[in-house]
């Protein structure tokens, strides 16, 4: 295991890390949280963590401010209202850092003036970097107030020639204060606006806005684990709730007879549609709807599915989505979680209204933070039937 005794030099003043400690010793602490959680439904297996820890991130976003007469770039403080001026990051990928620094330099000579949160002026407010690791393909999304770009041609250019490896440059528009979130204000100012990546042999479609795990290795390994989990047959019919842009069902495709996609974020759904079309998957259709209401209507029609996948936020399931599933009764519930607290929650209502745990595999997907992904199966137990059932 590489890198195992790095601890970051910057980490109280970026805020970016929660642990400073060794990442033995986070992979322990991980581990640790999970069994205290999660130990009382079944066994946890081992985590899965990385070979080496550092620069895993495929999307970075710096803010932009000036300070002391220069530009200034780092993590922004929503708190405080500040910028942590940070010049580098052990957690992204350095392609980002050196995108970053580049467009740091453009700003001056092409006379650019960064935004000022507290009284509105200026014109760039931050940066996100989008990297395909398999594919090398990098997005540059320039996060800006609104007016006019001037010589926009010109700055664009010259970042791609001080940058080469960049593929594809947005500009996204937004005055909203003290949100550096990207809207939906964007134009394509070189490229095609999007980038693909690789994650189990499918090729994906990466916008700015669109989620897409930010640590391919762990990535492909945790949904690996998840279809794995399913022990799919090729009979199945599969729904992949949250589906986002289409992963888990995609990937999920070549083992199943078909493939439900359920997203309620119309610009998902489209994502997940087109990523089925750009990997020639037939047995897949999207459903752009609340995925337990779709399961509820499912149900009245006396339609069935053999396997949920689920990969909620970190709010985890909602209490109708849960009813739904209960509604539904599917043999296997494979959940993906983000949140062992909430994931604890969801299988407490689950496990008492006739599931039961089965695997517990948890996967480090963000070294040097507290957060840890799980998968889990759940099974029906034996003595519930399925309404919907033959």
């Amino acid at each position: 295991m590489t890198n195992e005794n790095f601890i970051c030099p910057i980490y109280k003043k970026c805020g970016g890390c929660q642990l400073d400690v060794t990442y033995r010793q986070q992979l322990s602490y991980k581990q640790r949280t999970v069994i205290k959680m999660l130990g009382r439904y079944c066994r946890v297996s081992p985590i899965i963590g990385m070979e080496d820890p550092l620069h895993y991130r495929t999307k970075a976003s710096a803010a932009f401010g000036f300070s002391r007469g220069q530009v200034i770039s780092g993590i922004w403080q929503s708190s405080g209202g500040k910028i942590a001026k940070t010049d580098a990051c052990a957690l992204e990928d350095e392609r980002a850092e050196r995108i970053i620094t580049a467009i740091k330099k453009l700003l001056p000579s092409f006379r650019l003036k960064t935004y000022d949160e507290r009284t509105g002026n200026g014109f760039l407010r931050f940066v996100t970097i989008r990297i395909g690791k398999a594919t090398g393909e990098i997005l540059v999304a320039l996060g800006t107030g609104k007016g006019v770009f001037p010589a926009v041609k010109n700055f664009v250019q010259a970042l791609v020639k001080a940058c080469p490896e960049i593929t594809t440059i947005t500009q996204n528009t937004s005055c909203d204060r003290l949100n550096l979130i990207l809207g939906k204000d964007e134009t394509v100012l070189y490229g095609d606006g999007f980038i693909t990546d690789r994650l189990c042999g499918y090729t994906f479609k990466i916008s700015a806005r669109s989620f897409f795990q930010v640590n391919p290795k762990q990535t492909e390994k945790l949904y690996s684990i998840a279809v794995d989990f399913a022990d799919l047959s090729g009979e199945e019919t599969i729904i992949d709730a949250y589906c986002g842009v289409g992963t888990i069902g995609i990937i999920a495709s070549a083992k199943a007879k078909s493939v439900i996609a359920a997203e309620q974020n119309a610009d998902a759904a489209k994502n997940a549609a087109e990523n089925a079309a750009l990997n020639g998957v037939k047995n897949y259709r999207v459903v752009n709807a609340d995925a337990g209401e779709f399961m509820d209507e499912m149900a009245k029609l006396g339609e069935s599915a053999d396997v949920v996948f689920t990969d909620p936020p970190r709010a985890g399931c909602s209490k109708q989505f849960l009813n739904s599933l209960l509604t539904l009764s599917p043999k296997k519930i494979v959940y993906v979680s983000c949140n062992p607290e909430t994931l604890a929650r969801d299988l407490y209502f689950l496990t008492k209204n006739g599931y039961k745990a089965v695997k517990i595999q948890p996967v480090d997907m963000f070294p040097y933070t507290k957060h840890v992904e799980c998968v889990v199966l759940l099974q029906r137990e034996a003595n519930q039937q399925n309404p919907n059932d033959g």
